[in-house]
Parts: C-alpha cells; structure tokens; sequence
C-alpha cells in the first residue's frame, strides 16, 4: 500500500486521535449487542507464493491457498473485486474453501467507484451487488475505496449512490481528498451522512496521511485498515494502542470490529496480524476472535509454521 508511505516512519508519533463526539453517540445510541462483541483480522490477499513453507504448508499448490489462508485468518480485504465482478461460480468455490465463520470483505469494483455516475446507469452497481450477495452468511462489510481526486464537493454525488445501494449489503466508504478532512465540520458533514444511511466509514492508520485516521464510527461495525512499515518498533506499539481504542468500542457496546494490516508488498502481514490476534486475546478476552493458531516466532523474529 502505496498511499501515505513516508522516508522515515521511525520518527513520526502516531498516537491515536480522541473519539470525535459523533463516534460517542453513535456508540451510545446503538441497539443491544446480542452476545459478545465479534472482532475479524486477516490480510490484503491470500494469492502469495511467498508464504509457502511459512504461512502455507510446504508443496501448497496454487489453488489450495485459499484453503489454508482461511485456515489461519478469519476474514479477508478481497481487493481482487476491485478488478473484476467475480462469477457466480468464482464466488461458490471462495465460499466452499473456507470455513462458515470466514468473512469475505469485497472491495467494490473500479468500474463503480471510479465511474463519473458510480456505476448507477450502467447498471454495474447492481450487478456487482447481485453477485456479490450470493456469498450469503460469510459476506461482510463491503467498501468503497474513492479515488484520489474525488473531492468534498461530490457530496451530492455520494449522497445519491448511497441512496441507490441496496440496504440488505452493509458498507463501509473510504475517502482520501485531503478536502474531506480539511476542517472538523467538513468531516463532520460525511460522517453524519454515513450514518444516516447505516454506512461505515473506514477508519485508514498510515503514516504519511494523518487525516484520514479519523477515528468516525458510523454505524454497528468498525473496519479499520492499517499500515506498518516492515515491523519496526513502533508497529508493535501501534496496535498496542490499537488494541487499548478497540476495547473501549467493544465496552461501549460496538458488535463487529474488522481489522486489516497492511505491511510493504503484503510479505509480513501474516506477523503482524498474529501479533494483534495474540493481544486481543490476552487483553480483550470477552470478544470472539479467530486468529491464526499454527504460528509461533522463533529466535529469528520470523513467522514459523511447519
């Protein structure tokens, strides 16, 4: 992940912000959780040869990574979505490789995000939701990734695609123009419209963009996508703080936390990610998480599986 990559992330304090106000009512205002708070992690792709023999078995085959990455993971930022509407018969097979409590987060196609009217005369808004329902229980969120230039003054634009997307299929919107956060009204403005469409708003912690880590939860859930830089010292004592926010939500009654590292080329998100299932459940034991469960570090710091 390529956005907000900085030369020396070593030197930057990246102490989370406070709760805004709108985070307090929404959280306070939420209906009953019924059982105890859900908390998924997992990485940006299961396609990565370079996991064989440390992630994956020794000898994993292609078309068994899926298999194993569920094995390890509870969820997934499906980013290959962005690219293609998967086939009826592509979604099966995701569905019959991994477990019933795996979540499949898609990341909405280009053809949509990217499109001057967001996919809505074309007709590939629907289509894409049309395909995508038929993950049935093990669809989670979707998101929206918004391009670069798309600016605070499409609000409007925003206001008329949420309009359109069919309720049934929960969402999440993830904005970048830096016009979205240039003052708290503004950012203000589309929390409140995300909220008032049962729409999250992604929550993005990476170094070089400090505004978008807004900290805005909108609706019953939160997804949040992280970004390390390659294990330094101070990613483990991010998602330590992470860990200190993400309790706080499940205390005031949050019901689902998704939660996505990103480390440089993917290669060390499985780390990570087991650093953070290991945390949560030593210091947040009342939520159900499924993290990896195979991998210990070995004296050299790496993941080792087999």
């Amino acid at each position: 992940m390529k956005f907000g990559k900085i030369a020396h992330p070593e030197k930057l304090d990246f102490k989370l912000s406070p709760d805004p106000e709108i985070t307090r009512s929404t959280l306070a205002n939420l209906p009953a959780r019924k059982g105890p708070a859900k908390i998924y992690a997992g990485c940006t792709g299961w396609s990565m040869k370079e996991w064989v023999g440390n992630v994956y078995p020794k000898k994993t085959k292609t078309k068994d990574y899926l298999k194993f990455y569920g094995q390890q993971f509870n969820t997934i930022e499906l980013n290959t979505t962005h690219y293609r509407i998967p086939t009826p018969e592509t979604i099966e097979n995701w569905k019959k490789a991994t477990p019933p409590d795996f979540r499949f987060c898609p990341k909405i196609v280009k053809q949509v995000s990217h499109a001057r009217d967001m996919g809505i005369g074309s007709g590939l808004m629907m289509q894409f939701c049309e395909n995508i329902q038929k993950l049935g229980n093990q669809l989670g969120p979707c998101f929206m990734q918004l391009p670069p230039y798309w600016a605070s003054d499409r609000y409007a634009q925003l206001d008329t695609f949420l309009k359109n997307w069919p309720k049934s299929i929960r969402l999440a919107i993830e904005v970048r123009h830096p016009s979205w956060f240039e003052t708290p009204a503004e950012t203000e403005k589309l929390l409140t419209l995300l909220r008032a469409y049962h729409v999250g708003a992604v929550i993005t912690d990476v170094a070089g963009r400090r505004d978008v880590l807004h900290q805005g939860i909108t609706t019953e859930f939160a997804m949040i996508r992280w970004v390390g830089n390659g294990l330094i010292d101070n990613d483990y004592s991010r998602i330590d703080e992470w860990i200190d926010r993400l309790k706080s939500w499940i205390t005031a009654g949050i019901h689902e936390i998704y939660f996505f590292p990103h480390e440089p080329d993917n290669l060390l998100a499985p780390e990570i990610t087991l650093y953070l299932t290991q945390k949560i459940k030593e210091r947040i034991p009342e939520a159900t998480l499924r993290g990896p469960t195979l991998p210990i570090f070995e004296d050299g710091g790496q993941l080792g599986l087999f």
